[in-house]
Order: C-alpha cells, then sequence, then structure tokens
C-alpha cells in the first residue's frame, strides 16, 4: 500500500487525483488552526485594530481641535490686525491734526511777529521823524536868528531871539512834513 501511494507521489499527479483520507485530515487542520486562531489571535487582531482605529480617531479629534484652535487663533490675529490698522491710522490722522494744528500756530504767531514789528518800526519812525522836525525847528530857528542878526545888523537878546523864532515857527506849516514822512 506505501508503494500504491508513493507511486502518484512520484508520478506529481496525487494533486489532481481526489484523495479521501488527505482530504479530511487538511479539513480537520484547517478546522483547528481556525479554531486556534479564532480563540487566540484573532481577539488580538481585533483588539490591534481597535486601539488602532481609536488612536486614529482620537488623531482626528485631536487634529479638529487643532485646526479649531488654529482658526479662533488666526481669527484673533486678523482682528488684531485690523486693530493695529485701525490704531495706525489714528496715529496719523492724529499726526496729520497736530502738524496741521502747529502750522496754523506758527503762522499765526508769525503773523503776530510781523504786526508787532511793524508797530514798533511805525514807533521807531514816528519817533525818528519827531525827532528830526525837533532838530529841523531848531536849525530853523539857528538860521533864522542868524538870518534876522544879519538882516537888522545888531544882535538881540534872548528873549527876543526865542520870540521871533517861535513866531516863524508858528507861521511855518511842519505837519505837512510829518504827513509826508509818514507815507514814504
Amino acid at each position: 500500500m506505501l508503494a500504491a501511494q508513493l507511486t502518484p507521489l512520484a508520478s506529481g499527479s496525487f494533486l489532481i487525483t481526489p484523495n479521501v483520507g488527505l482530504m479530511i485530515w487538511t479539513i480537520v487542520v484547517f478546522a483547528i488552526s481556525l479554531f486556534i486562531l479564532r480563540r487566540a489571535v484573532f481577539p488580538q487582531i481585533g483588539k490591534a485594530l481597535d486601539s488602532r482605529a481609536k488612536s486614529i480617531e482620537g488623531d482626528i479629534d485631536d487634529a479638529a481641535r487643532t485646526r479649531e484652535e488654529a482658526d479662533k487663533i488666526l481669527e484673533e490675529y486678523r482682528e488684531r490686525l485690523k486693530e493695529a490698522r485701525v490704531q495706525a491710522e489714528e496715529i496719523v490722522q492724529r499726526a496729520r491734526h497736530s502738524a496741521e494744528t502747529h502750522d496754523r500756530e506758527a503762522k499765526e504767531h508769525g503773523q503776530e511777529i510781523l504786526a508787532e514789528a511793524a508797530k514798533r518800526a511805525e514807533r521807531d519812525i514816528e519817533a525818528a521823524t519827531k525827532r528830526a522836525l525837533g532838530d529841523l525847528r531848531r536849525e530853523v530857528a539857528d538860521l533864522t536868528i542868524m538870518a534876522t542878526e544879519k538882516v537888522t545888523r545888531k544882535t538881540l537878546n534872548d528873549a527876543d531871539q526865542r520870540r521871533l523864532v517861535e513866531e516863524a515857527l508858528d507861521e511855518m506849516d511842519l505837519s505837512g512834513l510829518s504827513s509826508s514822512a509818514r507815507q514814504n
């Protein structure tokens, strides 16, 4: 019998011809392997797959939370950026307003200084005109006295000289000189 079984092995046709004994042992080994796998290995594989699924779900949840946090941070950043832009615009507006105010105040101050200088110059001109008129009166008085002495060929006393000068000056209109000096 062993010889009969070895012959099909040697010929290689045992895979093609069905052998009932071999089939039964294959089914028994398969059933035992399946039983061992189902009792020992499949639960471990199931646990590993479940833990892996839970880990992936946790990672997905973490990623979702992280994304939500990132979106919140991005929104906060955008809000702060808008606030910073608004503040920068306000600062620029205040600086422009300050510059305009400073410019206006400087112009007003300059106009005040010019007006004050013009008044001072007018007062100086008025004082110089009065001094010049006083000097002119004295010169006219001296010239009048000299002319009178030459004409009368005699020396007048101080009282007569003063009286003649006052009369000459009263006749002379020097106010026209004062107003024409102001116009120039």
